[in-house]
């Protein structure tokens, strides 16, 4: 089934393929074609570029889109949006005082989360989950990374994996797993740590590596949670399973928890919030993406991530969504987009190169995902009728998806 799009106003991220990321002042730049049009075959892109030069072909079907623009999907490179319940009641505790530190400190946060999941039926937890990835491929994404971590169990951490696995069978959109054993430490595990990273180590790695439930590793290094010592023995741990590691670090302290997921390796390291000279330096060196979580930022109140130090670093920025029930209960890639615009103070074109070839790249999506290029996967999404593709970001609270595409195919 061949599809062709005529007339697309402005045909936007067009790359040649082999281009996985983009680092620096590179940022700014944004490729595209006016007056475009673009050729699909099943589940690819098989062709692009002006009207002027449109090829005689004989498709199946055409699409005119006159006014309005076609651009990559987005690629939400750290989620953990499989969770059972909500934490409605510590959005209120925030309003009233109480910090994230002190909501976890009384029982709240991650164990609250691994509490309610724990009680929950895989079948239960599957549907809540398949909510939220559908409602997140109507608002455009169509590559996710979903994490673990709500279990802090062997048969939580499991039950999370197998339903992320029925999530990849159930729906089109290119799903990857990560295991986040290593979230928090558990009430019952509070006075005896290593018991807990022996678990992770010898019962849980074993299990996943064998049942193939993990693309990646994961760890929360941060202080009151994992040390960088602990990080580095799971990292390493993951690694002899065949999982490459992606960690949370320096979301509230910098503890050289960068410096550990370079020297491992590492795909990601996501949070940042908090940045030193020294972490900047440490990942020039290195091929790891950073990712920044602005929603996250804006829901909790705390800094957000330094884009334009880590830009002007000559580095590459993803953005991406953190998904979950305490610091981010959205997926809305299209409200990343404009929140990174407008408080971390990155360009449009910065911000769409972030959240599409450099978020694939956090994947490991780089040669099907993120851009327009021959040859990737037909995921695209068609606006409404706009001035700019400045106006994703400017009209932050309006919704200007028209369609959106996915293998080819409209997500109705």
């Amino acid at each position: 089934m061949t599809t062709l799009f005529t007339n697309i106003k402005e045909l936007i991220q067009i790359r040649d393929a082999g281009i996985t990321k983009v680092s620096g002042s590179e940022m700014a730049v944004l490729p595209t074609i006016q007056n475009a049009f673009l050729v699909i075959e099943n589940d690819l892109i098989v062709d692009f570029g002006s009207m002027v030069d449109l090829p005689e072909i004989n498709p199946d079907n055409i699409v005119d889109v006159s006014g309005k623009m076609i651009l990559p999907t987005w690629c939400d490179s750290h989620t953990h949006l499989v969770y059972a319940g909500n934490r409605i009641q510590e959005f209120v505790d925030r309003i009233n005082g109480l910090s994230y530190e002190q909501i976890a400190q009384r029982g709240g946060g991650i164990l609250n989360s691994a509490n309610k999941l724990n009680q929950t039926s895989e079948d239960d937890l599957y549907e809540q989950s398949k909510e939220r990835l559908e409602e997140i491929m109507h608002l455009g994404t169509a590559a996710v990374e979903i994490k673990s971590g709500y279990g802090l169990t062997i048969e939580g951490e499991l039950k999370m994996l197998r339903v992320i696995q029925r999530l990849k069978k159930a729906c089109p959109i290119a799903i990857k797993a990560t295991f986040l054993g290593a979230h928090a430490i558990p009430a019952l595990y509070k006075n005896n740590r290593e018991e807990y990273i022996d678990l992770i180590i010898n019962e849980m790695l074993p299990t996943i590596a064998k049942e193939k439930l993990a693309d990646f590793i994961d760890v929360f290094c941060e202080t009151g949670y994992f040390t960088v010592s602990e990080t580095e023995q799971i990292m390493q741990a993951g690694i002899s399973f065949g999982l490459q590691p992606k960690i949370h670090v320096n979301q509230f302290t910098a503890i050289g928890g960068i410096q550990a997921g370079v020297n491992n390796n590492a795909l990601s390291v996501d949070h940042l919030e908090v940045l030193t000279p020294a972490d900047i330096a440490a990942l020039v060196k290195s091929e790891t993406m950073p990712v920044a979580l602005p929603s996250c930022s804006y829901y909790l109140s705390i800094p957000y991530t330094p884009a334009r130090e880590i830009i002007n670093a000559g580095l590459a920025l993803a953005l991406a969504s953190d998904y979950n029930p305490g610091s981010t209960p959205s997926g809305n890639m299209n409200f990343v987009v404009a929140t990174a615009c407008i408080k971390m103070k990155m360009t449009p074109e910065e911000a769409i190169n972030a959240v599409t070839i450099n978020g694939a790249y956090a994947m490991n999506l780089s040669n099907t995902h993120g851009s327009i290029t021959i040859g990737k996967k037909a995921n695209f999404i068609v606006t409404k009728p706009i001035a700019s593709y400045a106006q994703l970001p400017y009209s932050f609270g309006s919704n200007l998806i028209e369609n959106v595409f996915i293998e080819g195919k409209i997500i109705s």
